[in-house]
């Protein structure tokens, strides 16, 4: 594990590729989550959303800066930015994570 530490508003936070775009992996190709049942890449929350509602996971409504899903059979939380545009790997992973051979993220 490398990268920069950052420390800013009182936090400090491990940057792994400072300067990279958000969705590129160290190899500087784009990431995409897939889901691998119907090999679809998720293209928007509404894709996403129809995914994760079909698996069991609910929307909470309690903050209006994230979109959150749990699922009551489990102790997880997803939370997403509002805005797709800043979706990043790290939440892909997250939903990767929490749903076990129903998605993969991949190189573009």
């Amino acid at each position: 594990m490398s990268g920069v530490w950052v420390f800013k508003n009182g936090v400090v936070r491990l940057v792994e590729n400072p300067g990279a775009d958000s969705l590129q992996g160290s190899s500087g190709r784009r990431k995409v989550l897939v889901h691998t049942p119907s090999d679809e890449v998720i293209t928007s929350y509404a894709v996403l959303e129809r995914k994760l509602l079909s698996l069991g996971w609910e929307r909470y409504y309690d903050d209006p800066d994230l979109l959150q899903y749990h699922k009551r059979s489990t102790v997880h939380l997803i939370s997403l930015p509002k805005d797709f545009n800043k979706f990043k790997s790290m939440h892909m992973y997250d939903i990767v994570v929490k749903n076990r051979n129903l998605f993969d993220v991949r190189d573009t």
